[in-house]
């Protein structure tokens, strides 16, 4: 292999090495967030082996976890410019390039889980008409998707009414919806990056976040947050995504193998999260944390109808694709 061809090959996320056998195998970067433990690096490392399996090993999927190749912007423009192959993160994170996209991470649009998972399935009406843009504005498509759980906020004192969270500086993804979402919420959005997290609840730079339990848990929150308030606000859907040329240079097969293994473990996925909640609950409830639910007096409705008025007047483009994700069935 010329040096010309591995530097093209490399650009691309892709490296191509030869084999004991001779046979050529390819290696395709993916890069994710996420700590170990919690759901979505389960998902990545499995889809890595699932799809080596498939493709005879002809392909392997090379997994670098908890921004090992940068946070959320750079990995998103590592897979633009192809020095990574493929990722995952919020459907909001691609929203620099398209940001219709952000809507398929909206709070309250989603009836249920499976109204979730069904709704951001790649060849949804909604999703292939944000993809084509997607290609053809970022050079990214998005080819799966993780279901992660329903999101939840974690504080350092009770909240039951968005009135409890007032002015407050509270955590917000560093993304235009999270930053929209937290002033839903009536606090003071203070973007922190996923890693910088546990710091900046410890020394209260922020005094509350929201995440789905499995991440509260797998980066030990309830050692810097003494409560959690049930609002599943948001259905927490990641997009996997992968750089185009890429994309292309793979074969048929290879393409399909990557679709229906990542199709399996989308379902999979929501089978993990939906069966862990109970447990990540109690879990969290014997590490000394107080569980609000609406039992407790947590106004779920009012968080609904502050958070989506806020929505609304930010983000007046999403509608469209808002009635299109309602017609899922």
């Amino acid at each position: 292999m010329n040096l010309k061809m591995s530097v093209k090959q490399l650009t691309l996320g892709l490296v191509v090495s030869l084999a004991a056998s001779g046979v050529s195998a390819e290696t395709l970067r993916y890069a994710h967030v996420g700590a170990e433990g919690d759901l979505q690096t389960r998902f990545a490392s499995e889809a890595a082996a699932a799809i080596n399996e498939a493709t005879s090993g002809n392909l392997e999927i090379e997994v670098y976890p908890a921004s090992q190749l940068g946070g959320v912007a750079e990995m998103v423009d590592g897979i633009r410019m192809g020095s990574i192959g493929m990722g995952h993160h919020d459907f909001a994170s691609l929203a620099r390039i398209v940001p219709e996209v952000a809507v398929f991470n909206a709070p309250y649009i989603y009836r249920d889980a499976a109204h979730a998972l069904a709704a951001t399935d790649p060849e949804t009406p909604a999703v292939k008409e944000i993809n084509e843009r997607l290609i053809e504005e970022g050079g990214v498509r998005i080819v799966g998707r993780i279901y992660r759980g329903a999101r939840h906020v974690s504080s350092n004192f009770p909240v039951k009414l968005p009135a409890d969270l007032e002015g407050k500086p509270f955590r917000a993804v560093p993304l235009d919806l999270w930053v929209s979402m937290v002033k839903g919420f009536g606090a003071n959005p203070t973007p922190v990056a996923v890693s910088e997290l546990p710091t900046a609840l410890m020394t209260g730079l922020v005094v509350g976040q929201e995440n789905p339990l499995t991440m509260i848990a797998a980066n030990k929150l309830y050692e810097v947050q003494s409560h959690v308030a049930l609002t599943g606000h948001m259905h927490s859907v990641l997009a996997v995504f992968v750089n185009e040329k890429a994309w292309q240079s793979l074969s048929d097969e290879q393409r399909s193998a990557i679709t229906e293994v990542l199709d399996k473990k989308a379902d999979e996925s929501l089978e993990w999260a939906q069966s862990s909640e109970s447990e990540l609950v109690d879990e969290l409830k014997g590490h000394g944390m107080t569980v609000i639910t609406a039992d407790d007096g947590l106004d779920l409705d009012a968080f609904r109808e502050q958070v989506s008025a806020q929505i609304n007047q930010d983000f007046p483009n999403f509608g469209p694709y808002i009635e299109q994700i309602a017609q899922v069935e």
